[in-house]
């Protein structure tokens, strides 16, 4: 009877794969997106700020994701034996992992104008966001609020880049701050031209 009521390995492996590939195919839409949310790199009207990072910056950055994959591919193999699951599920989900930790790689566009941020495909209103109290060194990390242990949000650059991000960070998330008041002075002889 209690036989009966348990799903079978491959329906279970099949669900957890086409979840994957979901994700993957998320993150892949929002990847395409970044070129054409940030066109430009550098300064940008109104106080803006765009960078993109390198792919020794996004390793930096992801880390903690790529080891989680790394386990994540290896796991399955442990349990294919033992739970008498078709190798098909575990190659096609290795695949996928693999792809996404391709994507993980390349290399990202950031941009910070007063009212968003812009990572990763994505647009995130600064009232969602917040800095971290411990600040990694080759890095920045930003919180999502109400997310949890899913929160972080690194950003990846070279140094420069995110000396210069930090600050902005910083002055977009201060309400009560003049954004343009405040900017550097070669910010506001670039936006009087």
């Amino acid at each position: 009877m209690a036989r009966n009521l348990l799903l079978s390995a491959d329906v279970v492996a099949a669900s957890a794969v086409s979840i994957l590939c979901l994700i993957v195919a998320w993150d892949a839409f929002w990847l395409t997106r970044q070129r054409s949310d940030i066109p430009k790199l550098g300064e940008l009207k109104n106080g803006g700020f765009a960078w993109q990072s390198e792919g020794p910056h996004e390793v930096i950055r992801q880390w903690g994701n790529l080891a989680s994959m790394a386990a994540m591919i290896a796991l399955p193999w442990a349990l294919i034996r033992a739970s008498d699951t078709s190798y098909y599920y575990a190659i096609v989900w290795d695949v996928l992992l693999s792809l996404h930790i391709i994507s993980l790689l390349i290399p990202k566009r950031y941009a910070i104008t007063r009212t968003h941020l812009f990572a990763d495909g994505q647009r995130y209103d600064w009232a969602r966001l917040r800095l971290a109290r411990r600040q990694p060194a080759r890095r920045i990390m930003l919180l999502r609020k109400g997310w949890g242990i899913f929160g972080p949000l690194p950003l990846g650059g070279g140094q420069n880049d995110l000396s210069l991000a930090r600050s902005r960070i910083a002055l977009a998330l201060d309400i009560e701050a003049a954004w343009l008041q405040n900017l550097p002075k070669e910010t506001k002889e670039t936006e009087e031209e």
